[in-house]
């Protein structure tokens, strides 16, 4: 219903928790029907394309699930802590918050973003091939805080982080990542949505998404992985002699152009702005190139402030089109050296038959009349 200029609008407190304008009602996360048997162990994508900046609203942030959402009340929670300990202990939310409570920004990217055009190009929107990642500010307790309070025995080395949910979900943690990691009860200022963890997730940066447990009620520390079903039947890298590599953990460094893409095509001829985002799991983004030809020319695109590590980093370019046909690639670098490589560099160095960390370069096809496909260059 079109509002007429100069009137009374809707009252104060009409809705008392806000909501989007009802003209951006087709901003919603997405799933896809038939990529997994059941809803309750599907994923919800995030749409890049709509965003700006860095940071994903609660409401659109990317949602996997095991086995659907729990109901947890936060007053009958505890964070369960024991094995090699000096200390076991239960933890309360409120026992948490006497703790010293920082907060960080960063991506989580689940291990099969892209998944679906590891062999072949098969979405055509930015939404499905990049969409399992998200970015927030997250707030919680160190993980390393807990522990030592804990105290830990030699031989500590692993992790077994459980969720509360139907699936028991739980994967097992190695040492070097216990530092960064959070125990996080908030997202963007509020607590986390029960979509997202609520009251409590592991938050590991950098790491593949299934390693952020949800619903985080027990921790056990010990000498060896636990080699859960997560870890061994799901998130491993098969290879071609048949044989699993695991705990390929760490994100690698990746990119994408969200504009144009293919739900955002070039409607008239004239100067546009190129943007897209870019994300490393060992630290900050250091350059982003674009090429308009598919790689065989490249230009710098300008960083947009903040650059943080392990987090989305917003890129642009301006450019003019003409109704010329482009083959629109980016390609990211880190502060580690790391190059995002193309489809066949990747293929040099991991199996075909794997699925999970496809950080290949994304061709974007522009045709004449400024739709875009989505494609893949020999």
């Amino acid at each position: 219903m079109q509002h007429a200029p100069f009137q009374p609008g809707m009252p104060v407190g009409e809705h008392p928790y806000g909501a989007p304008s009802p003209f951006m009602r087709g901003v919603v996360r997405r799933w896809l029907r038939g990529m997994l048997p059941s809803r309750l162990t599907n994923v919800a994508f995030t749409p890049l394309a709509e965003l700006e900046g860095i940071i994903t609203p609660n409401g659109l942030h990317f949602e996997r699930s095991h086995a659907g959402t729990p109901h947890i009340d936060p007053a009958r929670f505890s964070l369960k802590v024991h094995g090699l300990v000096d200390r076991p202990l239960a933890f309360s939310i409120d026992d948490l918050k006497r703790l010293p409570v920082v907060s960080r920004f960063h991506f989580i990217e689940c291990a099969g973003n892209n998944s679906l055009n590891w062999r072949r190009p098969t979405t055509n929107a930015v939404q499905f091939t990049h969409g399992m990642l998200s970015c927030s500010e997250w707030t919680g307790v160190r993980l390393r805080d807990v522990l030592h309070l804990c105290g830990l025995k030699p031989g500590a080395r692993w992790l077994l982080a459980e969720g509360a949910d139907g699936a028991a979900y739980a994967r097992s943690v190695p040492r070097e990542l216990w530092d960064e990691a959070l125990l996080a009860f908030a997202q963007n200022g509020e607590a986390l949505r029960p979509e997202q963890g609520f009251p409590l997730r592991l938050l590991t940066p950098g790491a593949e998404g299934s390693l952020n447990v949800k619903w985080l009620h027990r921790l056990e520390v010990g000498d060896k992985p636990w080699l859960t079903r997560e870890e061994t039947a799901r998130y491993a890298d098969l290879q071609d002699d048949g044989t699993a590599r695991l705990f390929t953990l760490v994100q690698e460094v990746n990119s994408v152009i969200t504009l144009p893409c293919p739900e955002k095509p070039l409607r008239k001829h004239g100067t546009h702005r190129l943007s897209g985002l870019a994300w490393s799991g060992h630290g900050r983004i250091a350059a982003v190139d674009i090429s308009f030809d598919g790689g065989r020319n490249w230009q710098p695109a300008q960083l947009e402030e903040p650059v943080l590590p392990k987090c989305l980093t917003r890129f642009h370019l301006p450019f003019t089109w003409r109704g010329e046909e482009m083959l629109l690639q980016s390609r990211a670098v880190d502060e580690k050296g790391n190059v995002q490589p193309t489809h066949a560099e990747n293929l040099r160095v991991k199996s075909a038959k794997q699925v999970y960390h496809n950080n290949s370069i994304t061709t974007w096809r522009v045709m004449p009349d400024g739709e875009v496909r989505h494609v893949r260059l020999a």
